[in-house]
């Protein structure tokens, strides 16, 4: 069970956050802090009155960002902005990114953070806790879901995958050649310490982590979609194609897309939060 720490800022009058919204730091299973917020739901009455919503033990939608992001960056700001429409949402900045501690694994330990996230949002009183995760956080999303299914604290009870991979080490195009140097080099580390806000670990994966195709059958009977834009430069077709022959998933291909949260619209994140809100 994760834990809770002291909130640093909650929605009050002479806060600087929103009425009803909550930044707190989580503490994951092995030890790591991760800087977190909730915004209620902004769908059908005040936003002063939305925790006290009867809706409010409702729908919370868990967004994990991509890797480099965090639960500030514009895009991810975005994103719960538009999905808050429709449920709450609970973000938060993975390992080694923003204002969390730790080092980042690319894809690896984050699992823990999905779970510190999920658990949140139950212990806030939430009966349906769903995931989104973009790139990165597609990829864990989905290994979240296949190594904790079930009606426990930290299972989702939906799951959406935007821009993932399908295999691990894919080095096919020049962003992600980019990538593993950034995460592979003394250099790039820096690179991505200085530049990014992400902090890199430097061990290789030992072992390697169930990738995102092998997770994808574990994950039923829980509803999967998976998105991916048929413009994404890192990682072509064939990898949300084996995502959603790997088991029971829906696929959407959306024209003229890129990559992750960034290219993601108001309009894809509209239909994203009435497949897993529906109704």
């Amino acid at each position: 069970m994760c834990a809770v720490e002291e909130g640093r800022y909650r929605g009050s009058s002479d806060s600087p956050t929103a009425p009803g919204v909550v930044r707190t730091l989580l503490r994951t299973a092995d030890g790591v802090r991760l800087d977190a917020m909730y915004e209620p739901c902004t769908a059908g009455f005040p936003q002063d009155s939305a925790v006290d919503h009867e809706g409010f033990r409702g729908t919370a939608i868990v967004v994990a960002h991509g890797f480099t992001g965090s639960l500030d960056r514009p895009a991810i700001r975005r994103a719960a902005e538009v999905l808050a429409r429709r449920a709450a949402v609970v973000t938060f900045s993975f390992r080694g990114h923003g204002a969390s501690g730790g080092r980042s694994t690319v894809g690896d330990r984050e699992v823990l953070d999905v779970v510190a996230a999920v658990e949140w949002a139950r212990a806030l009183g939430h009966t349906r806790v769903v995931t989104v995760g973009f790139s990165m956080g597609g990829s864990v999303v989905l290994r979240h879901a296949a190594l904790h299914g079930g009606r426990t604290e930290a299972s989702s009870d939906a799951v959406v995958s935007v821009s993932a991979p399908a295999r691990w080490y894919y080095r096919g195009t020049a962003p992600m050649r980019r990538l593993h140097w950034v995460v592979t080099r003394p250099t790039g580390r820096f690179v991505g310490r200085v530049g990014f806000r992400t902090r890199i670990h430097d061990r290789d994966w030992d072992p390697v982590p169930l990738s995102p195709a092998e997770a994808v059958p574990l994950i039923a009977p829980t509803p999967l979609l998976v998105v991916h834009g048929d413009r994404d430069p890192y990682f072509p077709l064939d990898h949300p194609r084996m995502l959603a022959a790997a088991g029971p998933a829906e696929l959407w291909l959306e024209r003229g897309m890129g990559h992750a949260e960034n290219a993601a619209d108001e309009a894809l994140l509209t239909r994203i939060a009435e497949w897993l809100v529906p109704g």
